[in-house]
């Protein structure tokens, strides 16, 4: 699939940090599976269509919403019968750096403190009904804005972007779908032992801060967390469906300490190793999922 992406080059404006556009386009000429080293936020103004990015294809309408990161390959593409009656379709799109992101929370503590740990999203998102109000009220503004004015409404909408709840995942990036692939095959192979960021890192090309950064973003966890789960997963497995001892099963999946592992079994499921596996043998007859998960 991705070699079939066009590399696509926003257009550069002089003296401009961010690149603004109310774009009136016949549905054939609209770009095709593309990317681009910027943060994209479309409105569709008029027309319809399906809407590819990363891994997802969903549907689209007039008054969407949806926010596209950076290097993410994505389209747009609109049904021709959902054209005006020149055969255009019409949307707003504003595309802007991340490195424009960090400067201004750099250099305006207003800004600073709307964003404070603030996690900046891997997946493409599609915007919920309040947000988009506000996000579609902004653009609107901005077609009629000079562009000290457009630079003012950006400051609006940035803590909209990366601060509000209200959005739903419209697409994960497929390079990161195969990264975590090759990531969860290296700790099905290794978890019985020790696994150090540094091997991890280098089996995914990544140095030690890159991968640390780029895991928290991506999963929304630490990759030592992630690797605890696993592990405590595969315990609530062999707690059901072995005879292993639970001083076994700690040292099969890759703690050292028992009462480490008992402490941390505990804070995950809310029993004890042992009282997991009492209660799961007490409740054989009945379906449904275990308290550890799938």
């Amino acid at each position: 699939m991705e070699d079939t992406v066009m590399p696509y080059a926003l257009p550069e404006v002089e003296n401009h940090s961010f690149f603004f556009i109310d774009q009136r386009v016949e549905v054939s000429l609209e770009a095709k599976l593309h990317r681009h080293d910027a943060w994209e936020l479309y409105h569709v103004v008029h027309g319809r269509g399906t809407r590819m990015a990363g891994d997802t294809v969903q549907p689209f309408s007039a008054g969407e919403v949806a926010l596209i990161p950076p290097s993410m390959i994505h389209r747009w593409e609109y049904a021709p019968d959902s054209a005006d009656e020149y055969g255009r379709v019409r949307y707003l799109m504003v595309a802007f750096s991340h490195s424009l992101v960090e400067r201004c929370v750099e250099l305006f503590p207003e800004l600073r403190n709307r964003l404070a740990g603030v996690e900046f999203p891997a997946d493409a998102l599609k915007f919920g009904r309040e947000s988009s109000r506000t996000i579609r009220k902004v653009l609107s503004e901005m077609n009629g804005m000079d562009d000290l004015g457009r630079l003012s409404a950006m400051f609006r909408l940035l803590p909209v972007l990366f601060a509000s709840s209200d959005h739903m995942f419209a697409g994960k990036p497929v390079r990161i779908v195969r990264r975590m692939q090759q990531i969860s095959a290296y700790v099905m192979k290794h978890y019985v032992h020790h696994i150090s960021l540094d091997d991890i890192a280098a089996e995914t090309g990544m140095n030690h801060s890159a991968f640390c950064s780029w895991f928290k973003r991506c999963q929304g966890m630490t990759f030592s967390q992630f690797v605890t789960r696993y592990r405590l997963n595969t315990a609530c497995r062999l707690l059901e469906h072995s005879q292993k001892g639970v001083a076994e099963i700690c040292y099969a999946v890759g703690f050292n300490d028992l009462p480490h592992f008992t402490r941390v079994f505990r804070k995950e499921t809310g029993m004890s190793p042992s009282g997991y596996r009492k209660t799961i043998r007490e409740c054989t007859a009945v379906e449904g999922p275990s308290p550890c998960g799938g």
